[in-house]
């Protein structure tokens, strides 16, 4: 059976890229972020296992998507990524879904993700 994993990032089309957290980084869009995601998922599922992201906004209906989702499926991990934890005005974001993960899906492992390119290696460290 597949090991069930439940990315959760912001969705690409509601981040500031002009914040200066990406400052010094390469120059991100959208776009850009959005192919990371998607190459992403791409590679856990073909590593074996059943992954889906959850993009959020920036919080009006985040933790209620994400409390649907864990209550519909046992997850084997959930990943954070680093749009939500790494950007100082989504911490409280973050920390409302940490609240969620851990009230309604105990059992799963959290892992993180500082970009989309490290996602498969921060699931691989837990499950």
């Amino acid at each position: 059976m597949p090991r069930k994993v439940l990315l959760v990032g912001l969705d690409p089309r509601v981040i500031d890229f002009s914040d200066p957290v990406f400052a010094g980084g390469p120059a991100l869009d959208a776009a850009k972020v959005q192919a990371g995601l998607d190459a992403a998922e791409a590679a856990l599922r073909a590593l074996g296992y059943e992954a889906r992201w959850r993009l959020t906004d920036l919080g009006e209906t985040a933790e209620a998507v994400v409390r649907s989702d864990l209550t519909s499926t046992a997850y084997d991990c959930v990943l954070i990524g680093g749009g939500i934890r790494l950007i100082p005005a989504h911490f409280a974001l973050f920390e409302k879904l940490i609240n969620v993960i851990h009230e309604h899906a105990p059992q799963a492992r959290i892992a993180f993700n500082a970009n989309p390119a490290d996602t498969v290696d921060a699931v691989r460290r837990w499950v």
